[in-house]
């Protein structure tokens, strides 16, 4: 995938979310850290205060059902995505990129898209699914290169 000059990129997870403008060009692509941001997320295990209930009914069939666990860890990345659509928004509303690609497994770049704003699709040049959060700049700039 080409990175034009002055490309903002993102590359998010549900816990971290990096911001990187373009440098270079399309054939030697220079990602500087603009900003990044992380939350905290303990496991679903150190969130939830009990194990989920169960039902029973009694009398000559006896019906148990599970209650649905809710799962905050998952909550949380799914809130975090948001958190980084209203993010990009704010930035392509107020001019700070032109062009846009997004990093981001498959769930999060599910979770993104459901929150992008019209002023951030108009942007949009690219998006892969891959989680690269923990990979290094020269990394992300290879691998992204090598998307077509």
């Amino acid at each position: 995938m080409k990175m034009p000059h002055d490309s903002f990129v993102v590359v998010a997870d549900g816990r971290k979310m990096l911001f990187f403008r373009n440098d270079g060009d399309e054939e030697y692509p220079q990602l500087e850290l603009a900003s990044k941001r992380k939350q905290e997320n303990p496991p679903n295990r150190e969130q939830k205060a009990n194990q989920a209930g169960r039902s029973f009914s009694s009398g000559a069939q006896m019906m148990r059902s599970k209650v649905q666990d809710t799962d905050f860890h998952q909550l949380a990345e799914d809130r975090f995505a948001a958190e980084t659509a209203d993010i990009l928004y704010d930035k392509a509303h107020s001019g700070d990129f032109e062009k846009l690609i997004v990093v981001a497994p498959p769930r999060t770049l599910g979770e993104l898209r459901k929150h992008y704003h019209k002023e951030v699709s108009d942007r949009l040049i690219g998006e892969l699914d891959k989680d690269l959060t923990g990979h290094t700049i020269v990394d992300i700039e290879k691998i992204i290169q090598a998307t077509d």
